[in-house]
């Protein structure tokens, strides 16, 4: 009975195959409409700190002439528009509307006493415009807060005394400059309004300030700080919803800013209310902006084209600069990395975008897609289960079985928490399962267990190359296999704006090469399960542990690569930057020059010497990397498709080199040794 169900077992996976097959055809629908959401947004928005501008210009003989020239230049250089942030006292201070004193200086400026009882702030505007334009601002603001105001003049100038101490009134958000928006708008510049949830959420407040921006054409806006408008009084107010009403009834989207630290507060639930009308931000640093203008122009090519990035943010920051005994800003160098010939504008628009306001994504639902992800989910769980079979095979149609109802099961109570956990589960199964079979399919045109050297004849080099790049070319189609299931299970445009991730990026790089490890050590017959055993009794040696200890150090090294934070070195940048800019796309250095070159070289070897399948297991890394590309769900497909099979082209050359270096090598072994000998 127990032969018989070994044999069912090992039967059902021809079946399981077909499941498979099935499964991917299935989710090639799916696939396509992933691709029609990448092609319905092709606009780009360059974005400049209005903030950063003012704070470099107040630095320059005549900061307001400043402005104006550089706002020009950002202009023609491709800078559509400005980010504004709500003002404080400071701001308006930087801007020369006000003048602001506390207590001890006031008392100083007029010759008096300092009050005993009195710590107030003193603003005095400077002219009458100024005045009658942010004199209500403010005072509207710090009664919203039930901080008194009165008036106040100085030497003929209009004033405000706001009675809470000048550190605490600084720090108070209120309405925009209007001078400053006016101003931007009649330069053409659209606005993206910066908002703040420092201040109990004031609907009445709020409403007024969208209805202003709805009249700028403001189309979407960033948020300052740790959470998104309404967040803190969400609570009690439910004033996120409140907050994402008015931004619907307004048109007006939100922006979600790459490689933060953590997603603001309520982001999620605010993007959710509104549909995701989401775009991605990508903010140049104050510190990159002093890169090479080259350095700069490849960065937001490439951020726009691999990474689906449709807003870019540009600071800057006034410095020191010691030889030249002046302070100095970045802005030049920034305008000419935008457009100068190959700079950041011509390259984006080479890549088919063109600049505007940035437009989110018109999501391609179709109506038939929930029941092709439900066969791909059947499709995805007989991969796993085939992965099991080559392990346990007794368990093939059990593990199949469990498998579609645990899914079932938890699709129903963590939908998301399932799609990431059998999204993972096949990426890892499809590579782990197509070396697996390409080490079955060498051991049987390979050599023997135990080889008789009088009567076994090894192929001919040619044929041993010919088997090699034909396995070559399965293994990958089957690794890839996983592409259609992983985008199907993650086929939510919360994925593609990173508001969600795939996860278990650092187990994808590991488990494939530990399974494929153990499958070459303990599943490939009698003579190396005998040497395993053997090798386990060895006593271990100094020379044991140094090989332990650079093994972590390079497992350390290889896991540091992996993700979206993974460091690389300065001529691995330049290699990048290289292949970028000639083939348009750069495929993974571990790909073409490690993993497909070892796979067909360790393929063409073990063919001739038995024991060379243990390159499988680095040679593994290509195949799984392959599938790691199509998890990075931000990306297009299309780009990671390119960048796949540009690895695999470049890989086959390298790998024909790596053979006949190898079979010069072996010519000569085999001419000098005897000599050697002698």
């Amino acid at each position: 009975m127990q032969q018989k169900w070994q044999r069912w077992n090992i039967a059902s996976r021809k079946w399981l195959w077909i499941v498979v097959v099935i499964g991917v055809l299935a989710a090639l629908p799916v696939v396509y409409d992933r691709l029609q959401t990448e092609k319905s947004s092709k606009t780009v928005e360059f974005v400049f700190d209005y903030r950063d501008l003012v704070e470099a210009a107040s630095y320059r003989a005549n900061p307001q002439d400043y402005i104006s020239e550089q706002l020009d230049l950002l202009k023609s250089a491709g800078v559509g528009s400005m980010a504004i942030y709500e003002n404080t006292l400071e701001d308006y201070r930087k801007a020369r509307r006000l003048m602001i004193w506390g207590a001890a200086d006031i008392a100083n400026l007029t010759d008096t006493v300092i009050p005993e009882n009195e710590n107030y702030t003193y603003v005095l505007f400077t002219s009458p415009e100024n005045s009658e334009a942010l004199a209500p601002i403010i005072r509207d603001t710090f009664s919203s807060l039930d901080i008194a105001t009165e008036n106040w003049s100085f030497r003929g100038q209009q004033g405000l005394i706001v009675k809470t101490p000048l550190e605490d009134a600084t720090l108070k958000p209120m309405q925009p400059d209007p001078f400053t928006l006016e101003m931007l708008h009649s330069k053409g510049f659209n606005i993206v309004p910066r908002l703040v949830d420092s201040l109990p959420y004031n609907e009445a407040a709020v409403t007024k300030l969208l209805d202003r921006y709805q009249e700028l054409g403001v189309k979407r806006l960033l948020f300052e700080g740790e959470s998104v408008k309404g967040f803190n009084d969400d609570a009690d107010l439910n004033s996120i919803t409140a907050f994402s009403n008015l931004l619907k009834e307004r048109g007006i989207g939100i922006a979600a800013i790459e490689n933060i630290k953590a997603q603001q507060k309520g982001f999620n639930k605010l993007a959710y209310l509104l549909d995701y009308n989401v775009t991605r931000l990508y903010s140049l640093s104050e510190g990159d902006s002093a890169l090479p203008p080259e350095t700069i122009a490849d960065r937001f090519a490439l951020a726009t084209k691999d990474r689906n990035i449709r807003m870019i943010y540009l600071n800057t920051i006034p410095s020191r600069d010691t030889s030249k005994a002046q302070i100095k800003d970045t802005l030049e160098n920034l305008i000419t990395s935008l457009s100068e010939p190959g700079g950041a504008v011509e390259k984006i628009e080479s890549n088919g975008f063109t600049l505007g306001q940035a437009t989110a994504f018109d999501v391609a639902d179709s109506s038939f897609q929930r029941y092709f992800k439900l066969i791909a989910v059947i499709g995805a769980v007989a991969m796993v289960a085939l992965l099991v079979s080559y392990f346990i095979p007794w368990l093939t149609l059990p593990a199949w079985v469990l498998g579609l109802i645990g899914s079932a099961g938890l699709m129903l109570i963590k939908p998301q928490l399932f799609e990431q956990a059998l999204a993972l589960a096949v990426a890892i199964s499809a590579p782990t399962v197509a070396t697996i079979l390409a080490i079955r399919k060498i051991n049987e045109k390979g050599p023997p267990l135990r080889a008789n050297s009088l009567t076994y004849v090894v192929m001919t080099p040619q044929r041993r190359l010919a088997h090699s790049l034909v396995l070559y070319v399965k293994t990958a189609l089957i690794s890839l296999s996983a592409v259609p299931f992983v985008i199907a299970l993650l086929n939510n445009i919360t994925y593609s704006l990173v508001l969600n991730q795939f996860r278990g990026v650092s187990l994808l790089h590991l488990a494939p090469i530990a399974l494929i490890a153990v499958y070459v050590l303990l599943y490939r017959g009698e003579f190396v399960l005998s040497k395993t055993g053997k090798l386990l009794r060895t006593p271990i040696t100094l020379a044991w542990v140094i090989a332990a200890g650079v093994l972590g150090i390079v497992g350390m090294y290889y896991l540091s690569r992996t993700g979206n934070s993974g460091s690389v070195s300065g001529p691995e940048k330049i290699l990048r930057t290289f292949l970028e800019n000639t083939v348009g796309v750069r495929p993974r250095n571990k790909e073409f020059l490690l993993a497909h070159p070892l796979f067909i070289l360790g393929a063409f070897m073990a063919y001739k010497y038995r024991n060379a399948a243990f390159i499988m297991i680095i040679a593994v890394i290509g195949q799984l990397s392959m599938v790691d590309t199509f998890a990075h769900i931000h990306s297009p497909v299309l780009i990671s498709l390119v960048r796949g099979l540009l690895g695999l082209g470049l890989g086959l050359i390298i790998g024909l080199i790596a053979v006949g270096v190898w079979q010069l090598a072996e010519g000569c072994w085999r001419r000098w040794s005897p000599l050697l000998k002698k």
